[in-house]
């Protein structure tokens, strides 16, 4: 079962022929109490969703720019309990659906039927979790479908087809496409035959397919975001996060549309 919120502000973008955007910021980079007004201008700036990074201390995803900004969330004493309790506090006051990034091992060591159930009382809309393969998605699945809470599976373009079949019709909320091989990380140049992969992507699914990894510029996103439905910014928005250019998270936002 998908959630009915982030289906939603996915469809609004589409029709109103705007590229779906999902920026992923860190949660606890920068200290939880920033997090409100984080996700309140990112929703300003023309975010369909937001996707919050829960920090971890072996992020097999995250190439360094993420990496360094899990290690500052982690200096900071950020754990999933208490991004979990920062959201619940606000989750009355937010429109903007967020979607948990997170690790498999957090989960299990927090309770997978407790981590659904906080997910639901802290407005968490869908959850990603790269380290989880689909042969062992039903040690956790049942647990989200019961809450509604979308698990948004990541497609390659190293998976066989068989595989990507699989993927794209397990999927909910959106298909993230992963763009590059390799780790997170803004980037100049992607692969030529990402656009081609993103297409067969987009015929195999009617879920909307958002690439990630690697877009680094409003250009970027609009060369991608013109196989599919859009895309998802992370190390470029945290790096300016941690630099303090909000202009410029806008700019690269309101011009990637």
């Amino acid at each position: 079962m998908s959630n009915q919120a982030l289906d939603l502000a996915l469809k609004e973008k589409q029709e109103a022929d705007q590229n779906i955007l999902i920026p992923y910021i860190m949660a606890g980079d920068g200290g939880l109490d920033i997090l409100e007004d984080r996700l309140n201008f990112l929703q300003e700036c023309g975010a369909a969703a937001v996707e919050l990074g829960i920090p971890f201390s072996d992020p097999v995803a995250d190439g360094p720019t993420i990496q360094d900004a899990g290690n500052r969330a982690l200096e900071n004493g950020t754990t999933l309990t208490s991004v979990l309790e920062t959201l619940q506090r606000f989750r009355e006051r937010r429109s903007i659906p967020v979607i948990l990034m997170t690790y498999l091992n957090p989960i299990y060591a927090y309770g997978v039927e407790n981590f659904a159930k906080d997910c639901v009382s802290a407005g968490v809309n869908g959850v990603i979790i790269p380290d989880l393969p689909l042969e062992e998605e039903a040690i956790i699945i049942d647990y989200l479908k019961k809450h509604s809470i979308s698990c948004i599976r990541l497609a390659a373009m190293t998976s066989p087809p068989e595989r990507i079949e699989k993927i794209t019709q397990r999927t909910e909320g959106f298909l993230y496409a992963v763009s590059v091989t390799g780790t997170t990380g803004a980037r100049t140049t992607h692969d030529s035959k990402v656009k081609t992969y993103l297409q067969k992507l987009k015929k195999s699914t009617e879920s909307p397919v958002l690439a990630g990894f690697g877009v680094s510029s409003s250009e970027k996103a609009h060369e991608l975001a013109a196989a599919c439905d859009g895309v998802v910014i992370g190390s470029k928005i945290v790096d300016l996060f941690n630099q303090g250019k909000s202009d410029e998270i806008r700019e690269l936002l309101l011009e990637s549309r």
